[in-house]
């Protein structure tokens, strides 16, 4: 397996300074609260699906390590930085009983047999989720003008970025192991980006909407009309070019059809990345 460069000194929650967030202005804008809230969840139940990696990738000890030691760490805290914003936007806000019946829920999503069927086409798997997380992050540290949320989006979104790097450069390896073919990891690039319209962001808003507005937690049109206020604002914010280069990558296209089919991935994008 080739190995990928080491990776300098990472960024620390200390290094983000929550009492500088204006928090008067910040705390009113509902739109973001849940934006920030359900990707906190998110992140913060990453370790449910990281062990599932860890164990399909239990015979390659420099991955495997990587994804204990390195990507685990991170993206939990991505999870803890955002709690800590929502803390200090909205204090009342009942963070850990929230939590607990989304993770409740969300586990059950979070299945080994969910993989893609070889460990290559996992990692085009992975390079589409980095890819989507890379997006939305960008997008969100761009639709905001609050200072320290922009900063800690922009970190998140870089690592979301380093992290596509990794598991890119896993893929290169394993296509030449497994002779992937560009038939089948076009069929795993599709498979998982229609999967990016999972339950994950949906079971978060449906448990954060429940403690924080309880009078409609079963109001699908409360839930529907939020959903379709975050949507608009990470659509409005996204950089399409990159997100377009990140998807289609693993294809490895002569030039010639990268621009044949940068139209109908964009389509796709705009269907199931920012639905």
């Amino acid at each position: 397996m080739q190995k990928v460069g080491a990776e300098g000194s990472h960024w620390k929650i200390a290094d983000i300074d929550f009492s500088k967030i204006d928090v008067e202005r910040i705390r009113c804008d509902e739109n973001l609260f849940y934006l920030i809230t359900c990707a906190s969840f998110v992140e913060s139940g990453s370790d449910l699906y990281t062990q599932n990696l860890v164990d399909y990738y239990d015979d390659e000890p420099e991955i495997s390590a990587w994804l204990r030691e390195q990507w685990k760490a991170e993206e939990l805290q991505h999870g803890l930085a955002l709690r800590a914003y929502v803390k200090h936007i909205c204090p009342e806000f009942d963070w850990p009983a929230a939590y607990r019946g989304f993770l409740d829920e969300y586990s059950g999503y979070c299945k080994v047999e969910l993989l893609e069927t070889s460990k290559g086409l996992e990692m085009v798997a992975r390079c589409v989720v980095e890819t989507g997380t890379a997006t939305f992050y960008g997008a969100l540290s761009r639709s905001t003008d609050e200072p320290v949320l922009q900063d800690l989006a922009a970190r998140i979104a870089r690592d979301e970025v380093n992290h596509y790097k990794h598991f890119f450069q896993y893929f290169r390896a394993f296509r030449q192991q497994e002779h992937l073919r560009r038939r089948s990891i076009f069929g795993a690039l599709r498979r998982r980006t229609l999967k990016l319209r999972n339950e994950d962001a949906a079971c978060a808003l449906r448990h954060v909407l429940k403690t924080r507005e309880p009078q409609h937690a079963d109001d699908a049109d409360r839930l529907q009309q939020i959903s379709c206020k975050m949507n608009r604002t990470i659509r409005s914010h996204v950089t399409a070019d990159m997100t377009i280069k990140m998807i289609m990558r693993p294809l490895d296209l002569p030039r010639v059809l990268q621009s044949m089919v940068a139209y109908p991935a964009m389509q796709i994008m705009n269907k199931v990345i920012l639905r």
